[in-house]
């Protein structure tokens, strides 16, 4: 489809956006794209450190004569009026400048909450990239929008989106999914000169891959070959459960099994591993979401972020026919992965941007459901008066493992991760258990009133109106 179309007879409104968390490298892909576009523009940007936000818009080109360091808003209000784009430390702030969409990226539950929910009730639209807020509140924010006329949505440039994107193309081909997801952030990079193999800045041996590269005749002996010689990387995280979480929402594809597959595979495997169980791969049903770890050489092209789909073949001949052009199908042609191996984060967000103001239409899923839930185990025995800290590059839950359950295994008491994220354990709880609502002294109280909220009003069986725009 010619792009170029979509926004035809729109006009020549520039479309302005807020920015939360304007300060992270999200935000600065997509801050650094937007001069390049003349349709779009900031409005006002939120980051707890200002002065570091502001060198970094000086530095991505900005005129520092048209950055203003706002503190109340009365002066963000006359720094719109006078063209400048308005830079803030308190996200409360944000309305008082007059934008069409607040792109949410600060990645905390709590606050990008809050400045969502505000934005939607105060009838402007929302891009979500805080995969944390939605895998809490996204059910009860679509509601929000779906009420006050306004689009709610992921957003174009990280992987749920892209990855939704690539399955609605599948299915209004009327190809016949099997699985969907995406691969781990950092390829798994074995060089056979050293027998080691390197994700990102760490290195390790790992000689017995040597004889792995293939994938011989039993793919799940190699499989579990592979897991076994590559132990001392990690080769999970829980941004992925969190990512497939907001994809199962939007789409309706849920775990196979709750702590994923993560098979160490390569691009050219995944239709032949990712097929069902009797046809040699790892799949117990389909209609799975999953994540793998992508293997390579050092001069292969990297898949780090891309996302996928495996389908059934259909007509042998058709597929044979594109095997022969390079495409990717299984030994025994019966499946066939077609993948995009990149997300271009903020540099592709414009589109959805774009998309929600100028045509009301969301990006994301466009009947989002409680289809599965992110949740957490104990990977240990958690005191009462444990602090739950969030953290780390992947926002990780101190003390707690992230698991995808399918909606018909998440017991009604199970807490969501992020929910669970910041708080205090008000009991013991055993290495294993989920972690409940109950377990928590002190869940913040406006995200459990959305989680609560959205699961019972968008529940798999419950009709949902749809807006009428």
């Amino acid at each position: 489809m010619n792009l170029h179309h979509l926004f035809a007879g729109t006009g020549d409104r520039t479309v302005r956006y807020a920015l939360s968390g304007a300060g992270g490298g999200f935000a600065r892909t997509l801050l650094a794209q937007t001069p390049r576009i003349g349709r779009l523009a900031p409005a006002v940007l939120c980051d707890r450190d200002v002065e570091r936000l502001r060198d970094m818009l000086v530095e991505l080109g900005y005129p520092a004569d048209r950055l203003a360091v706002c503190a109340d808003a009365g002066e963000v209000a006359r720094a719109a009026e006078q063209g400048s784009v308005a830079l803030v430390a308190d996200g409360a702030l944000l309305p008082a400048a007059p934008w069409d969409i607040l792109v949410e990226a600060t990645g905390s539950p709590a606050d990008g909450y809050a400045m969502a929910r505000e934005a939607l009730t105060g009838g402007r639209h929302v891009a979500m990239v805080s995969k944390e807020v939605d895998s809490v509140a996204g059910l009860h924010l679509a509601d929000l929008a779906r009420d006050n006329g306004v689009v709610y949505t992921t957003a174009d440039g990280d992987q749920p989106a892209n990855l939704i994107a690539l399955v609605t193309w599948a299915e209004l081909l009327g190809l016949d999914i099997v699985a969907i997801g995406k691969s781990s952030e950092y390829d798994l990079v074995f060089d056979p000169a050293t027998g080691s193999v390197t994700q990102l800045d760490t290195t390790v041996p790992a000689p017995e891959l040597a004889g792995l590269l293939g994938l011989g005749s039993d793919v799940r002996a190699t499989l579990a070959a592979r897991a076994a010689a590559v132990t001392a990387l990690p080769t999970g995280a829980t941004a992925d459960y969190c990512e497939m979480a907001v994809v199962a929402t939007g789409t309706g594809f849920r775990p196979d099994v709750e702590r994923l597959h993560y098979p160490v595979a390569r691009i050219a495997e995944l239709a032949d591993v990712y097929s069902l169980r009797e046809d040699g791969g790892v799949l117990h049903r389909t209609g799975a979401v999953d994540v793998f770890s992508a293997l390579r050489l050092p001069d292969e092209a990297s898949f780090a972020g891309g996302v996928f789909v495996v389908v059934r073949t259909g007509d042998p001949v058709t597929w044979e026919t594109l095997r022969g052009k390079g495409h990717v199908v299984s030994r025994d042609g019966r499946y066939a992965a077609i993948y995009l191996p990149y997300h271009l984060m903020g540099v592709e967000t414009p589109v959805s941007l774009l998309s929600a103001v100028l045509h009301g239409r969301p990006s994301g899923g466009t009947d989002p459901r409680a289809h599965a839930m992110l949740a957490g185990r104990a990977k240990r025995d958690l005191p009462a008066g444990t602090v739950l800290d969030m953290g780390g590059h992947h926002h990780d839950v101190t003390g707690v493992q992230a698991v995808l359950l399918r909606d018909e295994d998440a017991p009604a008491d199970a807490a969501p991760l992020y929910l669970a994220a910041h708080a205090t354990l008000g009991r013991d709880v055993r290495a294993g258990a989920l972690i409940t609502l109950d377990d928590l002294a002190d869940p913040e109280t406006d995200l459990l009133h959305a989680w609560t909220s959205g699961r019972a009003s968008r529940a798999t069986g419950a009709p949902v109106p749809h807006a009428s725009r």
